[in-house]
C-alpha cells in the first residue's frame, strides 16, 4: 500500500507536514505531491516577513534541506481552483492537507478605513517582499503615517517605512522597492497600541531592531508607563514582559531630537477613525486615550485625541481565504477542523479525505514551533483515517504531470526552485550583495524553466 498525498501550499506549514510524515513509523509507503501557486516555495517566509529579519535565513536553510533531500515533488506556479480542483486531486490521491495560510489583512471597522491613504498591512508586506502577484509600485508619499498594531507586523511595517533604504542593501530587498522607499519622503511614523506597554505582543527581537535603526529616534510618553497593578505583576513574572519593559524603559532615557526620522510608540489608543481631508484622502487618525481597568485589560477615558498623518496601516492580522470546494468559516477565516481532520460546515461530520494545518487550520496566532506541532498533529490523524481515504483511479506519480501539461500548466519543480534561487544568488553577486529577489512571475517562471537569462527591467542598486 502506497499513501498518495497532495500538498496544497508549499509554505512552513506544507513542508513540516511532508517530513514529518515522511519521517513518522507506518506501515505503507508515502509519495507526497505540494502544490504551490507561486513559481517559488517558502510562503510567508519568503513573502510575509521583513527582508531583515535574521532569523528567516535559518529557517528557510531548515526548510530547504527537506526539500533538497528528493524525497518529495514540487508543482509550482500551480492554482488550486483553476490549474488543479478537488476532483482532480480525488482521481490523483489518496489525501490532501490544506496549507494556504492566511494573506489578506483582517477588516477594520473604524470610520474612513477606506480613504486614500489607508492600507493593510499584509498588501504593503507583499510589495516590500516583492511578491509577484501585487502592483510593483506602492504610494509612498506621507510624511507623517500611523501604523495601528502592537504585534511584530506592525513592527515589520514600521520599521520598513521609517528605516533609511540604504540600510537594507545587505538584504534581498528587490530593486523597484528600494527605489520607492528611497523616495519617500516620511519624517515621523507613529505606532499604536490598544492595550499598554506589559500587554503588547511584540518578542524582544523584534522590539530591539527597532533601537538599533540608524538616524531614527524612539519617541515613547510618560503618560503610558504609568502602571497599575496587573501590568506590574505582568513584568514580574513573565520574562518576556520584563525584556520588553527594560528595552522600552531604556529607549525612555535616550536624548532625541538630532535624528532625520522619528518613530513614535503611543499606547492606551482606541481607534475611533480616520478623518478625511475633504477630498478622500486621510488627514488624521482620530482615537480615545484609554486607561487600563485593572485586570489586565483597558476602559474608555473619553478624551478624545487627533494625530495628523497622511497615510494609516492596520496591522491587526491576517485573515485566511476560501478554496473552491473545500468548507470554509467566513467569520474566523479558517477551514473549519477537529485537529486538522476537515468538517462539513453545516453537519460538523468529518469531510473524508481532506485535511488542513497552519494558519488555515488554526487561525494566524503563533509562531514556527506553533506550526510544527500542528502539522503533527494533523498528520496523526491522516495516518490513523485509512478508512476515510479516497479512492483514486490514477495514483501513478507521471499521471499528475501529463494532467498538468495537457492544460497547459506551466509548472516549476524543484530543479527550476534550484534555477531561480541560483539566478537571484547572481543577480545579488553582481550588485555586491548577497541576493536580488525577481519580482515578476513570468521572469521567474522563465527562469525556473531554464530560459534565456531574462533582462532584469528594474535598476541597478549599487551596495
Amino acid at each position: 500500500m502506497k499513501l498518495r498525498l497532495a500538498i496544497v501550499g508549499a509554505g512552513p506549514a506544507g513542508i513540516y507536514a511532508a517530513d514529518i510524515l515522511l519521517k513518522q513509523e507506518r506501515a505503507f509507503d508515502v509519495s507526497i505531491d505540494l502544490f504551490e501557486r507561486l513559481p517559488a516555495p517558502y510562503g510567508l517566509v519568503r513573502y510575509g516577513v521583513a527582508p531583515d529579519h535574521p532569523r528567516i535565513k535559518g529557517i528557510i536553510n531548515a526548510l530547504r534541506d527537506v526539500l533538497d533531500r528528493g524525497d518529495i515533488r514540487i508543482f509550482g506556479n500551480v492554482n488550486f481552483g483553476t490549474d488543479v480542483t478537488l476532483d482532480d486531486l480525488k482521481q490523483h490521491y489518496h489525501a490532501v492537507i490544506f496549507s494556504t495560510g492566511a494573506v489578506r489583512d483582517a477588516p477594520l471597522g473604524i470610520e474612513g478605513v477606506d480613504l486614500d491613504g489607508s492600507y493593510g498591512a499584509a498588501d504593503f508586506v507583499n510589495w516590500f517582499d516583492g511578491h509577484p502577484d501585487v502592483p510593483r509600485t506602492w504610494p509612498l508619499e506621507a510624511r507623517e503615517i500611523a501604523v495601528l498594531g502592537n504585534g511584530n507586523v506592525a513592527l515589520d511595517v514600521a520599521r520598513m517605512l521609517v528605516k533609511h533604504p540604504e540600510d537594507l542593501l545587505p538584504t534581498e530587498i528587490p530593486d523597484n522597492v528600494y527605489d520607492g522607499l528611497a523616495a519617500s519622503p516620511v519624517t515621523d511614523v507613529h505606532v499604536f497600541g490598544r492595550r499598554g506597554p506589559a500587554q503588547v505582543k511584540f518578542t524582544p527581537l523584534e522590539l530591539r531592531e527597532l533601537g538599533e535603526l540608524r538616524d531614527v529616534d524612539m519617541i515613547l510618553h510618560d503618560e503610558d508607563f504609568d502602571y497599575d497593578d496587573a501590568s506590574k505583576a505582568a513584568v514580574a513574572s513573565n520574562k518576556q514582559v520584563m525584556v520588553i519593559d527594560r528595552v522600552l524603559q531604556a529607549w525612555r532615557k535616550r536624548e532625541t531630537g538630532s535624528a532625520s526620522r522619528r518613530l513614535h510608540l503611543h499606547f492606551y489608543a482606541k481607534p475611533l477613525g480616520l478623518v478625511d481631508d475633504g477630498t478622500g484622502k486621510v488627514s488624521a487618525f482620530r482615537y480615545e486615550r484609554t486607561r487600563p481597568d485593572g485586570e489586565g485589560g483597558v476602559e474608555g477615558t473619553g478624551e478624545i485625541r487627533e494625530i495628523p498623518i497622511q497615510a494609516f496601516y492596520r496591522a491587526v492580522g491576517y485573515f485566511g481565504s476560501p478554496l473552491d470546494g473545500v468548507p470554509f468559516d467566513e467569520e474566523h477565516g479558517v477551514i473549519p477542523n477537529h485537529e486538522g481532520q476537515v468538517l462539513h460546515s453545516e453537519s460538523n461530520e468529518i469531510v473524508p479525505g481532506v485535511y488542513a494545518t497552519g494558519w488555515i487550520k488554526r487561525g494566524p496566532v503563533g509562531l514556527i514551533g506553533h506550526t510544527k506541532s500542528d502539522a503533527m498533529e494533523t498528520i496523526s490523524h491522516l495516518v490513523s483515517d485509512q478508512s476515510n481515504w479516497w479512492s483514486p483511479s490514477h495514483p501513478d506519480e507521471e499521471s499528475v504531470e501529463a494532467l498538468l501539461t495537457e492544460r497547459g500548466v506551466r509548472f516549476t519543480t524543484l530543479d527550476g526552485w534550484h534555477r531561480l534561487d541560483e539566478h537571484e544568488l547572481s543577480l545579488g553577486t553582481e550588485r555586491g550583495r548577497e541576493r536580488v529577489k525577481v519580482v515578476p512571475r513570468e521572469e521567474m517562471v522563465e527562469v525556473s524553466l531554464g530560459g534565456a537569462d531574462p533582462v532584469v527591467d528594474a535598476p541597478t542598486v549599487d551596495a
